[in-house]
């Protein structure tokens, strides 16, 4: 445009326009400045600055038009009179704009679409309603939906800012099925529509970039979300900047609800939140993203899996005919899904399609190796594992092998020392990587400070695993592992006896490591050791299968700690079958040292004996003494001789009482002979128990007095064992008849079993409390309530003396 007088004059008045309410120099000043700046700019091809400029006169132009009602038509007579023809109407994505004027160039290259102040036809202002439509009936997250509207207050109280809320879980869990479900109870909140951007794509491009503040992600999520708000394509900005510019001054006056599907990163979610107060952000990511909590004021919610009765009305509502099925085989089937949405609906349908019968399928994954093929539908390429791997594939590097490790773990439930020794790394290291694994739904972190990975969960990391890691990687684990838990094990057996016969020595193993059970706040050791169990059952078959057979069978001597308080006795058998196999094989191996392997061998062998006796397995407990016995006999330890006799008299004592005596005299005289005062006290306590049966129940009384002053006599007194000799006296005071006194030390050694948490030896004198409280007439009640008591110890053991208690109280109730 030439510069005339009248061009000059325009540009005065220009000013003025712009600089309404302000001094005119100044406002004329600014346009000149933006103006040279918009042309270097397009002279040097930055568009991004170019944007810039143009958002910054936008922005003020909307503002002068906001503030001064009649600044619209002085603004189209300017427009008119410099550039006549301009006038033009525009609709764009079906949303008419109003009239427009275009082409009219002031101060360089600055142009101005400036709608004219006419009335806008009525129903043409865009209302988006984005969210994905449902074909199926959603079920059973009342709770989530509930939690989620309590976490959005503003679109209900009015309040002057924008709810943010992450909605976080493992993939596959339902978070995009309940966001849906969600934006559809609270329409009525959000009358200006709803927006919906999903990030899903990204997860699986090859080499994605990370995500910034320059994301081409994050503009085409703005562009999305521009033409749902009417822009017309052709009027999208180009440059991020821009696009977030008018974006939020399309949502100024708006309130609106954006859920933002699968969202990966912070930055995604900021660019897109909008103006206008009372809107909701409702973000799904797998993830937690604490950073918008921290930085943003995020709201933070856990989506977890669905419960036993959720899980199965999903299932019923995708294959109707399991309602009519065995609850516990749909239980079961509930339970090998995980709760996970994902396979509920993959069994559903393998269900449905193939005809099988739950059974059927619940058979076919009840076997780890194929759980995760049988939870797939091949030609649909649907799978459990595909839904994992975006939460896998997000993981950063460090994180995701220790994800990979944890897979090849012989247990789901840790802590964050067993998944240090996995990797390999420093606690402090774990605990970090394990926050971020917790973050991405893939571990949860109990309240005692446990980590669960759910089994389909573990299988798919395990399954990563199979496909990045090194074949031997798996038995290098189970080595560090299975070390880690022998110190720990070890450090329990010695807190809860310090002086018992062990075969192992660990002196060097423990000379450095820190014991948690010394210290002042430290977790009780038999408590440890029984909620530890299944995790060491686990190691040991584990460690078994890799033939680290010198690391197997000391812990499972250490092990037996736990057992000889809590009578687990089908957990107490594998775990000694496993040590002794171990033993065995290292005692026949060039390696190690082949005489202590033999007396490990024989030491475990023994002791194998109790359970196998206990479950009435008794020709596998003769065939497991015959061997203890040879092992016995190729060594000169007294101690260990006195130990095995010790459990051969106690196999006699079912199988050949009067012989039983005997054996248990031998075993007396060798821990007599070798010096082991507490050896020989339990040898006469199973002695006195011994001569009571027999029949002779003075000698028994004396030798079971010694054996209980013994007991409480030793360096370190014996309570458990002492408590044990005390109702065994009261058993023989019993048979001599001075009922008196046998009901006050059976009372006395229940009581003092109870306090030393081993009740499983309560059972006995319990029972002996209810024949006294019978054969003397005593109420009912009390005889019904020693019974019931020992009746609970033995089937929570799995004992076969269990049922001619059953027999026992079945008999009183008929005879009330």
């Amino acid at each position: 445009m030439m510069v005339t007088e009248s061009w000059e004059q325009a540009k005065l008045r220009l000013a003025r326009w712009f600089g309404r309410g302000e001094a005119e120099g100044r406002a004329r000043d600014e346009l000149e400045a933006e103006s040279g700046e918009l042309t270097r700019a397009r002279v040097e091809g930055d568009e991004r600055a170019a944007d810039r400029v143009e958002e910054r006169l936008r922005e003020r132009l909307l503002r002068v038009l906001r503030d001064d009602p009649e600044a619209a038509e002085e603004l189209a007579r300017l427009i008119t009179e410099l550039a006549p023809g301009a006038h033009v109407s525009s609709v764009s994505g079906g949303v008419y704009q109003g009239p427009s004027f275009h082409g009219a160039h002031f101060y360089g290259d600055i142009a101005f679409t400036v709608p004219t102040p006419v009335s806008v036809p009525a129903g043409t202002r865009a209302r988006p309603n984005q969210l994905p439509s449902r074909t199926y009936e959603f079920v059973n997250r009342d709770k989530d939906i509930d939690a989620l509207r309590r976490a959005f207050p503003a679109a209900r109280t009015g309040a002057d800012h924008v709810d943010l809320v992450v909605m976080s879980g493992v993939s596959g869990v339902g978070k995009t099925a309940t966001a849906i479900r969600f934006g559809e109870t609270v329409r009525e909140c959000y009358p200006d529509g709803q927006l919906y951007v999903t990030f899903a794509d990204r997860h699986d491009r090859p080499g994605a970039p990370a995500i910034g503040v320059d994301s081409p992600d994050v503009a085409e999520a703005l562009a999305t979300c521009l033409i749902g708000l009417g822009v017309g394509e052709d009027d999208i900005p180009r440059t991020l900047p821009a696009r977030a510019g008018l974006y939020r001054s399309r949502t100024a006056d708006l309130r609106i609800l954006l859920v933002l599907d699968n969202v990966t990163e912070p930055a995604q979610v900021r660019a897109l939140i909008p103006q206008g107060t009372g809107s909701g952000v409702l973000v799904t990511a797998h993830a937690r993203l604490g950073e918008l909590a921290v930085a943003d004021g995020a709201r933070l919610v856990g989506l977890k899996p669905l419960d036993e009765h959720g899980a199965l009305a999903l299932l019923a509502v995708h294959c109707p005919r399991v309602r009519d099925c065995d609850p516990a085989v749909t239980g079961r089937l509930v339970e090998l899904c995980g709760g996970l949405p994902v396979a509920l609906r993959i069994a559903a349908a393998r269900l449905t399609e193939e005809d099988l019968t739950v059974a059927e399928l619940v058979e076919e994954l009840s076997n780890e190796t194929d759980r995760l093929a049988g939870l797939s539908l091949s030609a649909e390429e649907i799978s459990v594992s595909a839904a994992l791997g975006p939460s896998y594939r997000l993981l950063p590097g460090d994180a995701a092998r220790l994800y990979r490790l944890l897979g090849l773990l012989p247990t789901g439930r840790f802590d964050a020392g067993v998944a240090a020794a996995a990797a390999g790394v420093d606690t402090r290291v774990a605990k970090r990587q394990l926050g971020v694994l917790a973050s991405a739904g893939l571990v949860e972190k109990g309240a005692d400070r446990r980590y669960v990975m759910h089994d389909l969960i573990r299988l798919h990391a395990r399954e990563c695993a199979d496909r990045e890691e090194s074949p031997a990687e798996e038995a290098a684990l189970i080595e560090r592992v299975g070390t880690h838990y022998l110190v720990l094990t070890a450090f329990a057996d010695r807190a809860i006896k310090k002086n018992r016969k062990r075969i192992a020595d660990l002196s060097a193993l423990l000379q450095d490591a820190v014991d948690p059970f010394a210290a002042p706040d430290g977790p009780a050791p038999l408590a440890w050791l029984d909620t530890e169990r299944t995790a060491i059952l686990g190691v040991l078959r584990a460690a078994s299968r890799h033939e680290h057979h010198a690391l197997v069978w000391p812990l499972a001597e250490a092990f037996t700690a736990l057992f000889l308080h809590r009578r687990y006795l089908d957990m107490w058998r594998e775990s000694l079958t496993l040590g002794a196999e171990s033993a065995r094989a290292q005692a026949e191996s060039a390696s190690g040292e082949p005489q202590q392997a033999r007396v490990a061998e024989a030491r475990l062998r023994s002791l194998l004996s109790r359970p196998l006796m206990d479950l009435d397995r008794h020709d596998e407990a003769r065939a497991a003494l015959d061997r203890a016995l040879q092992c016995a006999e190729t060594v000169t330890d007294l101690v260990l001789q006195a130990s095995v006799l010790e459990f051969e008299g106690r196999y006699r004592d079912k199988h050949d009482p009067r012989n039983a005596v005997a054996v248990y005299r031998r075993s007396l005289a060798l821990n007599e002979q070798a010096g082991e005062a507490r050896g020989a006290a339990i040898a006469a306590f199973f002695l006195g128990s011994a001569l009571s049966a027999d029949g002779n129940h003075a000698e028994a009384l004396a030798v079971l007095r010694r054996a209980h002053d013994d007991l409480l006599a030793d360096k370190e007194p014996d309570v458990r064992m002492a408590a044990r000799a005390l109702g065994a006296i009261g058993l023989v005071r019993d048979g001599l008849g001075d009922t008196e006194a046998a009901e006050r030390d059976l009372r006395e050694a229940v009581e003092k079993l109870r306090q030393r948490d081993a009740m499983h030896y309560a059972a006995e004198p319990l029972v002996g409390l209810a024949d006294i409280a019978q054969r003397t007439g005593a109420d009912a009640d009390a005889v019904r309530g020693h019974l019931t008591e020992a009746l609970g110890i033995y089937e929570r053991e799995g004992h076969p003396a269990a049922e001619e208690l059953r027999r026992r109280l079945a008999e009183s109730d008929t005879d009330r």
